[in-house]
């Protein structure tokens, strides 16, 4: 399997020797070499994503990155760039691993060995259960589970029993909050208190959704929605932002939650999600054309910042307006925000691919591009920043992700619950 998928992914990037791949072309190009980071390069024994593909820490695994990769997994299949049942397989063997790895009330951790199968610590006292991360992964399994459900039953219902084992509720001490880290060491010692605008709108909408250990509304308005970054209401760039930090902050904030909850028309009466998204995008744009720090390369062909590695301090959030903002454009922040900006996004897409060749590899594009820094191409992969790229992908081109996720009734029932509807 692993040499027949070479030779096809050989095949396709053939088109780029012969003449310039069409913009559909060059979207399957993409998108497949990315997804081969959660089939070929999985973990063999787990089939869960490897954390990055240069990690220093031995073979971890990464539980928000393997639930991207759960998508980027049905997203090939439906793709035809394998089988459907080589899916199901590969879905299959992630769950088996999960139902097997030590759980926090429910929660699993960011990071395993999976060598040993044992917690892997993320920091100091994050040696336990990780809410938002186990947020990223039921995102997946919800979305495996309405993929599975018509002719992969007994599957479908495994996913379901994961989902329904996290204990939400209970990662709230019994306060108005979400508390995003319990060990079994340290319990609560971390105290950090989930709150918005960022990439943790899910772990809400997820709480909020489940059947078995549910949160309030009440929950949500007074921890998520009540943090001094939260409501924005500027304009940057003559570009009014409704919600976040100073010009929206990194741009994993338009991608984690929504890969697979839909943000087309979904509101809360306040903010248009698609169109706050879409408004954080064109800012960071609009920030590289300014380009104020007059780092080299920066326009409407190279833009896009948020969290990857880089080539000074190896990985940090670049994002506006920040001294983390060093010259590095970290690839997936545009090629993610595919769904909100498709034109503006596929300048960048072009012109790493065609200018810059240099920065595509095995796995799709390399984590970070800094043009004043040699040697420019930070070639590293990380699962949390290929799974994105991959998914939003093919959420721009046939909305399959959204299309799944938004197919499980508690979701629905949970987003009215929290107070939001979809505009038509």
């Amino acid at each position: 399997m692993r040499f027949k998928y070479l030779l096809l992914t050989t095949a396709v990037l053939c088109l780029a020797c012969t003449r310039k791949p069409s913009d559909d072309e060059l979207l399957d190009i993409v998108e497949r070499a990315t997804i081969g980071y959660f089939t070929d390069f999985a973990d063999l024994a787990t089939g869960l994503a490897r954390e990055r593909n240069n990690d220093q820490n031995g073979n971890i695994v990464t539980i928000g990155g393997s639930g991207f990769g759960m998508m980027a997994v049905i997203a090939g299949a439906e793709r035809g760039y394998y089988s459907r049942e080589e899916g199901v397989r590969r879905i299959g063997k992630m769950v088996e691993s999960l139902e097997k790895l030590e759980r926090f009330h429910g929660a699993w951790a960011h990071w395993y060995d999976a060598d040993s199968m044992q917690p892997f610590s993320f920091s100091k006292y994050d040696d336990g259960g990780d809410l938002v991360e186990t947020a990223f992964m039921v995102q997946g399994l919800i979305a495996a589970r309405e993929w599975l459900e018509k002719d992969n039953f007994p599957l479908a219902e495994r996913c379901h029993d994961l989902w329904l084992g996290v204990e939400w509720n209970w990662y709230t001490q019994g306060t108005d909050s979400l508390y995003w880290h319990w060990s079994k060491n340290y319990g609560f010692k971390m105290n950090h208190r989930i709150k918005g605008y960022d990439e943790t709108m899910i772990t809400y909408v997820l709480a909020a959704s489940s059947p078995s250990f549910p949160i309030t509304r009440e929950c949500y308005e007074a921890s998520y929605k009540t943090s001094p970054y939260y409501y924005n209401g500027k304009q940057y760039y003559g570009i009014e932002l409704p919600l976040g930090m100073e010009l929206g902050g990194p741009l994993f904030f338009c991608h984690y939650s929504w890969l697979g909850l839909d943000p087309r028309g979904l509101t809360d009466g306040h903010t248009n999600y698609f169109e706050r998204n879409k408004a954080h995008t064109l800012i960071h744009r609009a920030y590289a054309i300014d380009n104020p720090k007059g780092h080299k390369g920066y326009g409407e062909n190279l833009w896009g910042f948020t969290s990857s590695d880089d080539p000074y301090v190896g990985y940090c959030s670049h994002h506006p307006g920040t001294p983390d903002e060093n010259g590095t454009v970290s690839p997936t922040a545009a090629i993610s925000s595919i769904v909100y900006t498709p034109e503006e996004s596929m300048k960048v897409i072009r012109h790493l691919y065609e200018d810059v060749p240099e920065m595509f590899g095995p796995y799709g594009f390399y984590d970070a591009y800094n043009p004043g820094h040699d040697p420019a191409v930070i070639d590293h992969y990380l699962a949390i920043d290929q799974g994105p790229e991959a998914v939003m992908i093919e959420n721009y081109r046939s909305g399959l992700l959204w299309k799944l996720f938004m197919g499980a009734p508690e979701i629905q029932a949970g987003l009215e619950k929290l107070g939001f509807s979809y505009e038509n």
